[in-house]
């Protein structure tokens, strides 16, 4: 069962996400918040599978709530809601440790399946969102990449590259010309040589450092 706090200030927002998940087997709302604080709460009282966190709240936002929550649990999940793809907060999400990010008026099937996504330990960057995260880290200056980047072979750097253009395991396998699953093996190792926990990370990372800057399409 995937067990999930909806964190929204708005209440029809809300009862939205609880009339879609009710009809769910596998989902369940343990708890509503209205703001980020409330979040907290329910979050420490229940230890849900999956946040689903609106980024403009009132008392605490989103953003400062997804920090808490990650600090406190490196291995919680935090789903972004967002209303726009151009909203400024989402950059920052990422990097506070949200595992994605999903458009309040997406299609119900899309968020199931997002929610299921993240739950499941994946992570959730498609390449429009990957795009915008591009275009922040090239206004940003360069940090030094972490040693342990050099203990990535050619071919896991390969995997991160498409990984860092927003490609599924499915299409990364395609454009390599190898299984699904042994780019899934790759990521499972780039992701623990570089002491990360999802492949949000993973790109946060490599556009952070500049890693394939200069490569070009990235």
């Amino acid at each position: 069962m995937i067990r999930v706090v909806v964190a929204d200030d708005q209440p029809l927002v809300r009862a939205g996400f609880r009339m879609l998940l009710a009809d769910e087997p596998d989902i369940e709302v343990v708890g509503e918040a209205a703001t980020g604080a409330e979040a907290l709460t329910l979050v420490a009282r229940h230890r849900p599978e999956l946040v689903l966190m609106d980024i403009r709240m009132p008392v605490l936002d989103g953003l400062e709530a997804t920090r808490r929550i990650i600090a406190a649990d490196p291995t919680a999940r935090v789903l972004v809601l967002t209303t726009f793809d151009l909203d400024e907060y989402v950059f920052e999400a990422l990097r506070a440790g949200a595992s994605g990010f999903v458009l309040k008026d997406e299609p119900p099937e899309q968020l199931l399946a997002a929610i299921r996504i993240v739950a499941g330990g994946e992570a959730l960057l498609s390449p429009t969102v990957t795009r915008r995260v591009i275009q922040r880290f090239a206004q940003r200056p360069h940090r030094t990449p972490p040693p342990h980047v050099a203990e990535l072979t050619a071919r896991e750097l390969d995997v991160l590259r498409l990984v860092c253009r927003g490609l599924s395991n499915a299409e990364a396998a395609a454009e390599l010309w190898i299984s699904e699953a042994t780019v899934k093996t790759h990521v499972t190792h780039i992701l623990a040589k570089l002491g990360l926990r999802d492949r949000v990370q993973a790109v946060v990372l490599a556009h952070e450092t500049g890693l394939f800057e200069g490569e070009g399409r990235t």
